[in-house]
């Protein structure tokens, strides 16, 4: 189970509130009037909170230390008045001209050697002494002069942090970090192995970031920069935090999170944030999103160590920014909404409260549409807004899970730098795949670091943990050694924690574990191999396949052919403590998979919420509440254990519950 942070939280906001609801709003981009319309809008359709200012710095401060608050005043003035509680942001993501014109240095550099100009957003270098200062000072501006404002419920720090830069200061800030972190430039030579290709470095100084090349750059290198933009970042978001904390005392300090955002390691910056907060903007036109949404509620779920978290954005229609924008239809709107409330969120926010008419997001939806308030969306919010002030009971409770899916920022990171066997086997489609039949089966599930506590988790899946270190190693073989379950996916522990290939047979730290191990990984042609099994059936491999030999464990499947005649694809080890380590050496087909984690899970008395669910239906179970979800374009039936009344329209629901086609339902049970 996860341990509770002991963060801020959310507590004292949805004990006032309840479940939060609302959306970034941008009032600098309306005249007065429409601030009095929209206030009067906001309160008819159930909005008790709204995210202020992330894009106002140019408005708040139009020339180095001239501030102009009288706008926020009244904006502020006008939404207390109206019960409306604000997220009030520092700007700082997008700094205005002045800033980037008058000290170019403050501006980002791509690895090409390109200086990134102003005219959209994020475009800071988060080394820049004059960045960060500036940063402060309008960070600290705001915080004096609303830290005790009665409106102002919660801070939030820049916006969806993840810009790399590869300036100079950059490399001054890198060196600094590397310094901390190996010690000395001999420990950084054989961290990076530089012996390779003559790259050995005498001084702190002689090192950079990793720039444009004219071949493959040193991994290690490449792994190391990633940790350090990373941890640049939290850096920046820390200072002004701090600041705030200083001057607000008592109101909780978050950022947006977006999900498996690739370049920003969240397990290092979950522990910086009194409220976990995500944005998430799930493909309506891709029938695999719901599964993909509820594993990433389930990451910040996890991040927040179980505790509730919120939504920050998400979209009420259609995106601006794919190539070809399917929007949501309200069902869906509401289906997504209510999941993250399913899977621990004590808050449901939008971006953004009213369209845009003119800028880069002009064509993104919005709570109030272009169209106004008589609209069917519109109308689909007010409805929504209603039900969830009825889910009052989930407030503050969370989700229950004895399985556990392992996620690593940095064996990502490594697993996925060029030169590597295939660049077709790739980390965040494996952890999907291993999640889709948990899901599918109602099986609660918590995303975890390989360094967490596992002992409250009886089934442990490693989709692809490409690199660990000795001591997660250690972590994770004791969930068998206890009597868990451990299944461990393909192209896993092949490297330490500096990207270093484990010597010997693989997977080095499980091979005795699993009962087998490796001497050659094998991409396969695009014909694939075939692969025949008793246990499952047989099929057809395609990607990938790794050269094994049983020692000691089970071959559950094995290749007939592709020049891997009679080696095994899945091993299986039964452990005199009664627990099983799995190791899947290739990527079967989903439904292949599907049947290994089924068997995993029913080895390690992992069950779903509900027997027998239709597929495309899932289940969770929040606190007392069972959630049910039906993401399939018609409807299904689900058979119930005993009497439920659904809390969402007031129907009692006897021994089956009919779910309309992308529809939902919140049930507590019922005496009879």
């Amino acid at each position: 189970m996860l341990a509770p942070t002991g963060r801020t939280g959310l507590g004292a906001l949805t004990r006032d509130l309840g479940i939060l609801f609302g959306g970034d709003y941008n009032p600098e981009q309306w005249e007065p009037d429409v601030w009095r319309e929209d206030v009067a809008l906001m309160r008819q359709a159930g909005v008790n909170l709204v995210t202020l200012g992330v894009f106002s710095w140019a408005r708040i401060e139009p020339r180095p230390g001239d501030h102009d608050f009288a706008w926020l005043d009244e904006v502020l003035s006008l939404l207390h008045a109206a019960g409306i509680a604000v997220d009030l942001a520092t700007p700082t993501a997008s700094p205005p001209p002045w800033l980037g014109l008058r000290w170019p240095e403050t501006r980002a550099v791509t690895q090409d050697g390109v200086r990134l100009s102003h005219g959209s957003r994020n475009h800071f270098c988060p080394s820049s002494p004059v960045y960060r200062e500036r940063a402060l000072a309008i960070a600290r501006a705001l915080a004096e002069r609303y830290g005790a404002h009665p409106a102002v419920r919660m801070w939030h720090v820049g916006n969806e942090y993840g810009q790399v830069c590869h300036c100079d200061l950059c490399g001054a800030e890198l060196q600094a970090w590397l310094r901390r972190r190996h010690g000395t430039i001999a420990e950084l030579n054989r961290a990076w192995g530089t012996a390779f290709w003559g790259q050995r470095y005498d001084d702190w100084r002689e090192i950079v970031p990793p720039r444009a090349a004219p071949y493959l750059l040193n991994p290690t290198q490449v792994l190391d920069h990633r940790r350090f933009a990373s941890d640049q970042l939290l850096a920046v978001y820390r200072e002004q935090r701090d600041v705030i904390r200083r001057l607000a005392p008592g109101t909780p300090v978050t950022t947006n999170f977006m999900g498996f955002h690739h370049a920003t390691d969240y397990w290092r910056w979950a522990p910086e944030v009194d409220v976990v907060a995500d944005d998430v903007y799930g493909d309506p036109a891709d029938p695999r999103s719901p599964a993909a949404l509820a594993l990433t509620h389930d990451l910040m779920r996890s991040l927040a160590g179980g505790e509730p978290w919120m939504v920050m954005e998400q979209a009420a229609g259609a995106v601006n920014w794919r190539p070809h924008n399917v929007p949501k239809s309200p069902a869906r709107m509401r289906l997504d909404s209510l999941r993250a409330i399913a899977r621990g969120a004590d808050g449901s926010c939008f971006f953004q409260w009213r369209a845009s008419a003119f800028g880069a997001e002009r064509f993104h939806s919005a709570l109030l549409p272009h169209a106004g308030a008589d609209t069917r969306l519109h109308r689909a919010v007010q409805a929504h807004s209603a039900e969830l002030r009825r889910l009052a009971s989930v407030v503050g409770t969370g989700v229950e899970a004895r399985a556990a899916i392992v996620f690593d920022w940095s064996s990502w990171w490594a697993a996925e730098e060029p030169a590597q066997p295939s660049d077709r086997l790739r980390v965040l489609p494996q952890a999907h795949a291993y999640y889709q039949p948990l899901w599918q089966a109602g099986i609660a599930v918590d995303v975890v670091g390989p360094g967490a506590d596992l002992d409250g988790y009886d089934l442990v899946v490693a989709p692809q943990l490409y690199l660990v270190e000795d001591d997660d190693a250690a972590r994770l073989r004791g969930v068998v050694e206890r009597g868990g379950v451990l299944l461990l996916g393909p192209f896993s522990a092949v490297a330490d924690r500096d990207g270093h290939v484990r010597p010997g047979r693989f997977p080095a730290p499980f091979s005795d574990l699993v009962g087998a191990s490796g001497e050659e990984y094998c991409p396969l042609p695009d014909a694939g191999a075939p692969v025949v099994s008793e246990a499952l059936w047989d099929f057809t491999a395609y990607t990938w396949a790794e050269r094994l030999r049983l020692e000691g464990g089970e071959a559950v499947a094995q290749f007939a052919g592709a020049d891997l005649e009679g080696c095994p694809a899945i091993v299986r080890r039964q452990h005199p403590s009664g627990g099983q380590a799995w190791y899947v050496a290739t990527t079967p087909p989903q439904e292949v998979l599907d049947a290994v984690v089924r068997q995993c899970a029913h080895a390690a008395g992992v069950r779903g919420v509900l027997d027998d669910l239709p597929e495309g239906v899932e289940a969770v179970r929040r606190g007392p509440v069972l959630f049910l979800l039906n993401a399939n374009p018609d409807e299904r039936v689900v058979a119930l254990p005993g009497p439920f009344r659904d809390l969402l329209t007031g129907d009692d629901h006897t021994s089956t519950a009919r779910l309309p086609a992308e529809g939902a339902v919140a049930l507590i049970e019922r005496t009879p």
